[in-house]
């Protein structure tokens, strides 16, 4: 069994120095990850600093030798799937090997899709998440690539180099118990990142489940 901090991107984490060096300690005190959360924004209960999580990471992989880091979890939806596919294939690199891409829906609890016009709404967003996956694990390859979706078009594309990471950098669906849609995506991408329910924590039954599932 290996353990990892969680940190969240805002308050008094918003400063992506403190959080570096966060990580530096992390792995000096003997812990396997550490990794970061993903918000534009964090307005409860006020409006908080919020740092940039893959210039973060960038900074944590430079501070670092052995540690796993990632963000816990990236919106796709809310990015550009090339771009993410980009940004984790650089951190890979810098980090030597040491890269985790989560990802999820995401929520629009402080607006982070809303006020900004992207669709809020699961049903959009999940499927946008399917495609988005498509996009990077196929940009992944370092062959020549085309997608054509309902959300997203790739058109003749090679991304060099190639994830340092192979097959490729592990992929952790993010998912709340008992739903089970996100954990068959968990399922077919090997790896998977539980969400407490908002009015219960997780518990080994829950985990139980989970891994039967």
């Amino acid at each position: 069994m290996k353990f990892a901090i969680n940190v969240p991107n805002f308050g008094s984490f918003g400063d992506p120095r403190l959080v570096a060096g966060l990580a530096r300690e992390a792995e000096a005190s003997g812990w396997d990850g550490m990794f970061i959360w993903d918000h534009v924004m964090w307005t409860h209960p006020q409006n908080f600093p919020v740092t940039e999580p893959w210039v973060t990471l960038a900074a944590m992989a430079v501070a670092t030798q052995r540690i796993r880091i990632g963000a816990m979890v990236t919106p796709l939806p809310r990015r550009r799937p090339w771009q993410v596919a980009r940004q984790a294939t650089t951190l890979d690199h810098l980090s030597g090997g040491r890269a985790v891409l989560g990802v999820g829906i995401g929520g629009d609890w402080f607006g982070d899709y809303s006020r900004f016009g992207e669709p809020a709404d699961d049903r959009t967003r999940g499927a946008q998440l399917d495609e988005a996956l498509d996009v990077v694990t196929g940009l992944w390859s370092g062959e020549p690539f085309s997608y054509a979706g309902t959300h997203y078009t790739v058109r003749d594309t090679q991304f060099l180099p190639a994830p340092l990471q192979q097959p490729r950098i592990p992929i952790w669906v993010a998912g709340v118990w008992p739903g089970t849609r996100p954990f068959r995506r968990a399922a077919r991408y090997g790896g998977v990142a539980p969400i407490p329910r908002n009015d219960a924590p997780l518990t080994p039954d829950d985990v139980r489940a989970m891994l039967a599932y």
